[in-house]
């Protein structure tokens, strides 16, 4: 699984996600494999991020500007869970690369909990370490 051009930052998570869910889903790039009104819920996140994004466009939107932020290099640690009455796949997955504020490395695990239907990913639910991000970018400050 690919992403489309302007997404470089991306492509070791779309290459484990495409592993996790080879076979599962259609579509020539990431992105395309998102049902048209796709509903993406970060549960466990950072702060200023938005609790849930709906649409392909508006998920496609929001990864714009990933490469401003971090550069990823690879992906690793991948578990698939699958349970096929409900549709649903659980993947597990660690992402590695760098900062580009900081230059400082980011290694980040993840569970996403993916719903399909009509080989089209219609829900997606993610879990981050928070922690791994600040370590990466800085912790924010408190306003006093």
């Amino acid at each position: 699984m690919t992403g489309r051009p302007g997404f470089e930052a991306l492509a070791p998570f779309f290459r484990i996600v495409g592993e996790g869910l080879s076979g599962l889903v259609e579509g020539a790039d990431f992105f395309d494999t998102l049902a048209e009104e796709v509903v993406f819920e970060y549960v466990v996140s950072v702060p200023g991020y938005p609790r849930s994004v709906v649409g392909r466009e508006a998920v496609a939107e929001l990864y714009r500007g990933y490469g401003e932020t971090m550069v990823l290099h690879s992906s690793d640690e991948l578990a698939v869970h699958r349970d096929r009455e409900a549709s649903v796949v659980v993947l597990e997955y660690a992402v590695h690369g760098l900062a580009v504020s900081t230059g400082r490395a980011y290694d980040n695990r993840f569970v996403s909990v993916i719903t399909i239907n009509d080989r089209k990913i219609t829900h997606w639910r993610d879990y981050l370490d928070p922690t791994a991000v600040f370590d990466a970018v800085g912790w924010p400050t408190r306003g006093k």
